[in-house]
């Protein structure tokens, strides 16, 4: 399924989710089987985009669009069984076994999931089958992330939409979990819109991203894009702190020699010794 965002506009909510800007006319166009991070500053209007999209809230003018189709045609419950979503805090059930909180969501989406589709689950996301039959407080904060993920996953939904799923975590969970993301084959035809306000992430995850300010998309394009041809100063200012190791970590693509990027006089030294520590460290 592609996804079009046509002309958006929202202001009448905003102030309830902490915006500090409203949404001033967003068009925003996404592939089928694309992932698409929205990356800015805390109150940018991030997730109040990612709501608009299943209609949690919906736009004082302009629409979303799937395959073509306006998503106001649909009923909220229709449009809700073809898209998965994922939030930083997992929204398990605490009383709730992880194949209770499974099950229940197909029963809240009107997919009703098999057992056997349920115990297939762990296996997809790295997990032992055992975890089906704990509550959510015996698990790892890595490992709830993770039964958030195969719940979202668990109706096989063609869009998934993903607000800030790892920003809880610790920095070796984060890495663990972004690189097993990048791996899990049952994503790979998936049309996947994960909010983050973390540059390097964004970078990792993304094949497109779009980042917003000032209530509007300042720049939409591929990493390298954003990081090489920054559209204006916002854009380039926002990456300025992490231009060096990004630009480390996409030299391959750039066709880049590393030397040349050492020798960049722009980034002062202790930054780049930082930087390129960080690099060594997490480069594969």
């Amino acid at each position: 399924m592609d996804l079009h965002i046509e002309k958006i506009k929202l202001d009448h909510i905003a102030k309830s989710f902490g915006a500090k800007e409203v949404l001033k006319g967003i068009n925003l166009s996404i592939n089928e089987s694309e992932t698409v991070v929205l990356l800015g500053p805390s109150g940018c209007g991030k997730t109040t985009l990612l709501r608009l999209i299943n209609r949690l809230e919906e736009p004082d003018q302009g629409g979303v669009l799937i395959d073509g189709k306006p998503v106001s045609g649909w009923s909220k419950e229709q449009l809700r069984r073809g898209i998965g979503y994922v939030i930083q805090d997992t929204g398990l059930l605490p009383h709730l076994t992880v194949r209770e909180n499974i099950s229940l969501a197909g029963r809240i989406s009107g997919r009703e999931i098999s057992g056997k589709k349920i115990e297939e689950l762990p296996g997809l996301i790295g997990l032992n089958m055992e975890v089906l039959d704990l509550r959510p407080q015996q698990l790892s904060g890595g490992q709830q992330q993770r039964i958030g993920i195969a719940r979202a996953l668990s109706t096989d939904p063609e869009i998934i939409l993903m607000d800030e799923p790892f920003s809880a975590l610790d920095n070796i969970t984060r890495t663990q979990l972004q690189d097993d993301f990048l791996n899990l084959e049952f994503l790979e035809n998936k049309t996947i819109i994960l909010v983050t306000h973390d540059v390097q992430e964004a970078f990792k995850l993304g094949d497109k991203i779009a980042l917003i300010d000032g209530g509007k998309i300042q720049q939409f394009g591929t990493p390298v894009e954003l990081l090489n041809t920054p559209s204006n100063s916002t854009v380039a200012s926002f990456l300025e702190k992490d231009k060096f190791v990004l630009s480390l970590k996409t030299s391959l693509i750039n066709r880049v020699s590393i030397f040349h990027i050492l020798n960049d006089n722009s980034i002062n030294i202790k930054e780049k010794e930082s930087a390129f520590r960080e690099f060594l460290m997490n480069y594969q």
